[in-house]
């Protein structure tokens, strides 16, 4: 029997057999679809404690820590017109893998849409991303590493922040579907503009490497300052020059920065007009800017980057039009033009009666055409992480990591604890292209970069 979860209810379980359910939020409902064989969009945030993890005492917070959160502990569920989140079972802690985001396939989701897991002194918790998106996650991963350090550690961590108060009612707030609230009547066009994509040979079996590279927090900052962006500006500069050069090398260009005239021999002008948009993907918390609190997903991305055929972009000048294009977009009006297009499409009286095989395969459909095929990868930054001051000597790292695209190798996932900033790069092929290039250039910089890597011959984690 199920319940769907209403702003009246108090999410009390009166009823053991009874099951709270609800829709799917507007962002959640084009992951499903689009879900492969060896692929699914998932995320992963963990946090490293000075001890290693007792498992009977993590799977003892998760217990209390779940009825907090109703619509993080969920499965995915199918009726004959739409997909739906549904109270799941309290899963079971377990040892992690040999890498991260392993094998969350469509049985497992199911079954329960997150996992946690533990490895040495770093507990992880892993979400399907029609659950919540980063900063849903991050809430609900604090929460359960503040019970774990209050019941390991003795610590009383106060309920301050994004630290909840287990045994308060979940405002209705966190429950809502925030798209919906606050959809606006001017759709954005789709950008349907197609960019130069990395590819590379895949890991025959699917494994993930993650290369984490470790900066001085403050040095980022102000090397950040100094060419007048934000972090998220700096690092989509840097990446957006590294793809470049790719770019250029894989068309046999040798040396771009000389003038693009017509009056170039007719074989290099022939190259240099294949070239392709070169874009960053941004996801933008939109929690900020309605002043919301959702626990579901409220995000939406802006591609922020340059066309080539133009002529030669120096690193310089990457650093000004990123700073100006995200000025530009990211904006209270202009997003909610741009999530606005996927509400209506919702909301169309044609679309609620198609049948859910039929939506699935447009959203698909869609997904294949303009959710990955508009930028050359992802870069997500969930920011300087806080805690209770209680509960900081406690926590020695703060992790994020995103799963590889569906159609090309790699993303890109920062977060900052204590100083430190954490660079996730990730990617599913055996060559790695980018992150070479990426934190080298970085180094050119002039910034200090430690690198870790989950090493395969070792099967380190």
């Amino acid at each position: 029997m199920t319940k769907r979860m209403s702003k009246e209810t108090d999410n009390s379980r009166k009823n053991s057999n009874t099951r709270f359910w609800m829709r799917l939020d507007n962002a959640a409902l084009i992951f499903p679809a689009s879900l492969r064989k060896n692929w699914s969009n998932a995320f992963r945030i963990s946090f490293s404690f000075n001890d290693p993890v007792d498992p009977a005492v993590l799977q003892q917070a998760l217990d209390q820590v779940v009825p907090r959160f109703p619509s993080i502990c969920v499965r995915l569920r199918k009726s004959f017109f739409w997909y739906y989140l549904e109270e799941a079972e309290v899963p079971t802690v377990k040892e992690d893998s040999y890498q991260p985001l392993i094998g969350m396939n469509r049985k497992d989701i199911s079954r329960c849409a997150i996992r946690v897991l533990y490895y040495r002194n770093r507990m992880a918790v892993e979400y399907f991303h029609s659950v919540t998106d980063g900063t849903g996650g991050m809430v609900f991963a604090k929460n359960l590493a503040a019970e774990y350090v209050r019941l390991y550690y003795g610590v009383d961590v106060p309920c301050e922040g994004d630290i909840k108060d287990l045994t308060e009612p979940v405002p209705p707030e966190e429950m809502e579907d925030s798209f919906q609230e606050h959809a606006g009547p001017v759709a954005a066009p789709r950008d349907d503009h197609h960019v130069f994509h990395l590819t590379g040979e895949k890991e025959p079996d699917h494994f993930l490497h993650v290369t984490c590279g470790i900066l001085e927090g403050d040095q980022l900052k102000a090397k950040a300052k100094e060419k007048g962006v934000t972090i998220t500006g700096y690092l989509s500069a840097i990446l957006l020059k590294c793809i470049l050069d790719i770019q250029y090398e894989r068309l046999g260009i040798e040396h771009p920065e000389e003038p693009w005239t017509k009056h170039i021999h007719f074989r290099e002008l022939r190259r240099r007009n294949k070239l392709e948009p070169v874009k960053v993907q941004i996801p933008v918390n939109l929690r900020k800017l309605y002043g919301t609190k959702t626990m579901r997903n409220f995000v939406a991305v802006v591609n922020i980057g340059v066309d080539p055929r133009m002529g030669y972009y120096t690193l310089d000048e990457l650093f000004t039009i990123v700073h100006h294009q995200m000025q530009l977009e990211i904006t209270e009006k202009n997003m909610r033009a741009i999530f606005t297009p996927n509400v209506n499409s919702e909301q169309n009286p044609v679309t609620k009666v198609m049948p859910l095989f039929i939506k699935n395969l447009v959203m698909r459909a869609v997904f294949d055409a303009i959710g990955e095929s508009v930028a050359c990868i992802c870069l997500s930054n969930l920011g300087m992480v806080s805690l209770p001051k209680a509960m900081e000597p406690y926590v020695s790292r703060v992790e994020f990591v995103l799963g590889s695209q569906s159609q090309t190798p790699y993303n890109c996932s920062v977060t900052s604890w204590k100083g430190k900033t954490y660079i996730e790069m990730v990617r599913n092929s055996i060559r790695p292209e980018l992150e070479k290039r990426f934190f080298r250039l970085m180094v050119q910089e002039g910034l200090h970069v430690k690198i870790e890597n989950n090493d395969r011959k070792q099967e380190s984690r």
